[in-house]
């Protein structure tokens, strides 16, 4: 049976609903700490046996795959013990915020097979509830109106070996700090010129203890909320008041956060609300990237990239244009579980699930790159013919192709040698070699271009019995090439991508040294004039193919009829699956 290269079903924007939604080869839940915790925390009644986790995301930026593993993690926590998990916007900071990255955030979790139901919050829609808590500490004496600057908090504060010291202002009487906080909130007084600090220990190890900065005059128009509010919270105020307003019971946050748990405390322990437990992870670092929204957002201001979703970014939305898919991505994930200890985890890992998934999933085509034409001498002038062609070994389900072949065909440049060195097993003069679908081949001779001394074409025979690549006598070559009939090839641009940073660890700086120092010229190469096998005519954006021999390769979305661009999602050479094998030779 026949099925189309262009299959409907090849997309990777078909979205899956539910948060259990598991992907092919997706791993069983492992007991990991957190599922520990959580399953003695059940055990023991504690939150009456509920599981209520979150993703708070800030929407300053697009989602990249350190935050899929954040979001496996809650999402998946919560499915695996009949719980629930809310998606909320981190949103305290109107400067760096907007829509754009709420409306991604939310197509990334989506694509990624989970779903937060009627379950969408904003940090935002507590304002007022977090300025009366705020109020609540001021009474309790608690939280003070400091005129300090920004620097002189910095100075007051101390340092890891000398305690901070009060502030000249820690010692307001309640009814002074009511009335200049409501004055704050009135917009009385100019950006910067004060703050509402906690009132807790200036001598504390835990420098975040030290007297921390709960809200900050910033005259900034919200997303949401445009100009009512001047003041905004800060995180470490924000965080825990929100998780208590939506009744969560686990807040999972990465090592980042741990020195900070205190403070998490501290907060709902004054107030005396709920309390939900901070659990922290280590979070995910991967190998020639960065997982900074602060340092991905450099690169696109700067023009480093082509936006976020540009195919060389880690970004959720980069990764699916240049072809990844959500379940090899979740995959990933489970692999690399849940740890206490931060560390950086190969992107060949990455690399080597992707391999597993595209392949069982991805449908064969024939595509030369960088096109060097065979004519065929003894092939009938005008002759035609169709040969069958699976679409993919792997999977039987998907049928066979027709593929046409004429006298006239390209091959790839590097297929040929004109001096071919010991152990190349492609064309060389006098060389036989088997095409893929088709026939065995001999060159005969090559013709060089006169101007540039460059190989123009190759003049070959065929052997009329060898139909299906194989002989009657039963000789055998050892060289098999990938090739196009240059009468029905479509005029395709294919762009090559490689890892975006050149050293393994960008982060790894001499002192004075920017991480965009290593950033890889060599990430991207478009190449033009490229030579598709017909059946690709009706590839759609989304569309994944193995380009046999070159690798797995996406529709782009900026394709269209007249112009078919094609992204390199990943080669087919495996470094993963050899670093294993060595591994275990090793053991």
């Amino acid at each position: 049976m026949h099925k189309s290269l262009a299959d409907p079903g090849n997309n990777p924007d078909e979205k899956t609903k539910g948060a259990t939604e598991t992907a092919p080869g997706h791993a069983a839940p492992v007991l990991d700490f957190i599922r520990a915790i959580v399953e003695e925390d059940i055990k023991n009644g504690k939150h009456e046996g509920r599981i209520h986790t979150r993703f708070p995301p800030e929407p300053n930026g697009y989602l990249h795959i350190g935050h899929a593993k954040a979001i496996s993690i809650d999402f998946g926590i919560a499915a695996d013990y009949s719980g629930l998990c809310n998606l909320r916007m981190d949103d305290s900071n109107p400067a760096k915020e907007n829509m754009e990255y709420v409306e991604a955030i939310k197509r990334d979790i989506r694509w990624l097979g989970f779903d937060w139901g009627e379950r969408l919050y904003f940090a935002s829609d507590y304002y007022e509830q977090l300025y009366e808590y705020a109020v609540q500490l001021i009474k309790m004496g608690k939280a003070y109106v400091d005129d300090l600057s920004a620097d002189e908090i910095r100075e007051y504060r101390g340092t890891l070996t000398e305690p901070g010291r009060e502030s000249p202002y820690h010692d307001r009487s309640v009814e002074e700090n009511l009335e200049l906080f409501e004055r704050m909130r009135a917009g009385g007084f100019p950006d910067g010129a004060k703050v509402l600090r906690a009132k807790i220990d200036m001598a504390s190890a835990n420098l975040n203890m030290r007297d921390p900065v709960m809200y900050r005059i910033l005259r900034a128009k919200h997303y949401r909320t445009d100009d009512k509010w001047c003041i905004y919270p800060t995180y470490d105020f924000t965080h825990g008041q929100s998780d208590s307003i939506e009744g969560i019971t686990h807040s999972l946050c990465d090592l980042e956060f741990e020195n900070h748990r205190p403070l998490y405390d501290w907060f709902l322990d004054q107030l005396g609300i709920h309390h939900p437990q901070q659990i922290e992870f280590a979070r995910l670092n991967i190998s020639h990237t960065v997982l900074s929204k602060r340092k991905l957002r450099q690169l696109v201001d700067e023009g480093h990239v082509g936006g976020w979703d540009d195919p060389r970014m880690p970004t959720l939305s980069g990764l699916r244009r240049r072809g990844y898919t959500h379940q090899a991505i979740r995959n990933f994930c489970d692999r690399i579980g849940v740890a206490k200890r931060d560390s950086i985890v190969d992107i060949a890992l990455l690399e080597h699930c992707l391999r597993e998934d595209l392949n069982r999933r991805s449908p064969r085509a024939m595509v030369v790159l960088r096109p060097l034409k065979v004519i065929i001498d003894n092939y009938p002038e005008g002759q035609e013919e169709e040969l069958e062609a699976s679409n993919n070994p792997e999977d039987e389900s998907m049928g066979t192709r027709k593929v046409p072949f004429s006298r006239v065909i390209y091959i790839e440049q590097e297929d040929f040698r004109e001096d071919p060195p010991k152990k190349f097993f492609r064309l060389a003069p006098g060389r036989e070699v088997r095409l893929k679908h088709a026939y065995y081949i001999t060159c005969q001779r090559a013709i060089k271009d006169e101007q540039t001394g460059q190989i123009s074409e190759l003049h070959c025979t065929y052997d009329p019995k060898s139909r299906g690549g194989w002989t009657q006598d039963g000789r055998r070559v050892k060289g098999t090439l990938h090739w196009v009939s240059a009468a029905h090839a479509l005029d395709v641009e294919v762009h090559l991508y490689d890892h975006l940073f050149s050293k393994e660890n960008p982060l790894d700086l001499a002192e004075g040294e920017d991480f965009k120092t290593h950033l890889n010229p060599n990430s991207r190469e478009i190449l033009s004039g490229c030579q598709a096998e017909s059946n690709l005519a009706d590839a759609q954006p989304g569309n994944r193919y193995q380009f046999l021999r070159q690798g797995y390769f996406c529709v782009d979305p900026d394709s269209s009829a007249q112009k078919l661009v094609f992204n390199r999602t990943v080669s087919l050479r495996d470094t993963w699956a050899k670093i294993e094998k060595a591994q275990k030779m090793q053991k």
